[in-house]
């Protein structure tokens, strides 16, 4: 068997030479072409996607909310398409999508239905000053509760039922003609 020798190289021939030569000159060029294409060819933004109108568009909100009376050009919940005006909700009707999500849970500082502790105060206000916050808003409350389509009489029954339910003795309001309007 022969012994290795330490001094002796891996190339043996003129060929494995030139070859290891033409690879020690190409492999650094193809690398420095690769690198420059990097930096050059790098992606970059598009400048018309920087222009204010494009900015604000990105950033514009998902949705807006507005509280007030509806526009005019659109029929609002009381008067429908048809002009004809639609019948009251119950307090029943007005809670259940209206004002349950504060006061069934107490978000906000709301007074939790059926807590007799959290509306005895308003209670011991009366049923007209308890009515008139509702409708203007009070604290985080906004007015209406957040839906401008409800009249002062849908308003009204809400408050007298959550308060009933909270220990009040109130009686729900009735509709009477204009008074039953916004």
């Amino acid at each position: 068997m022969a012994e290795h020798d330490a001094h002796s190289s891996f190339i043996k021939t003129p060929q494995q030479l030139v070859v290891v030569v033409l690879l020690a000159f190409i492999v650094p060029i193809v690398g420095i072409v690769l690198l420059i294409q990097l930096i050059l060819n790098r992606p970059h933004a598009d400048p018309a996607a920087l222009n204010p109108e494009a900015v604000a568009a990105r950033i514009a909100p998902v949705g807006k909310v507005h509280f007030g009376p509806a526009p005019a050009a659109e029929p609002s919940a009381a008067q429908p398409a048809g002009g004809q005006a639609r019948a009251p909700k119950t307090g029943e009707e007005v809670v259940k999508t209206v004002c349950f999500a504060c006061h069934g849970t107490g978000a906000a500082g709301a007074p939790k239905i059926g807590d007799p502790a959290a509306w005895g105060k308003l209670i011991g206000k009366g049923v007209d000053q308890m009515v008139k916050s509702a409708i203007t808003g009070l604290r985080a409350m906004p007015p209406r509760g957040g839906n401008p389509d409800l009249s002062d009489l849908e308003v009204a029954r809400a408050v007298v039922l959550m308060a009933n339910q909270s220990g009040a003795k109130f009686k729900e309001p009735a509709a009477t003609g204009p008074a039953a309007k916004k």
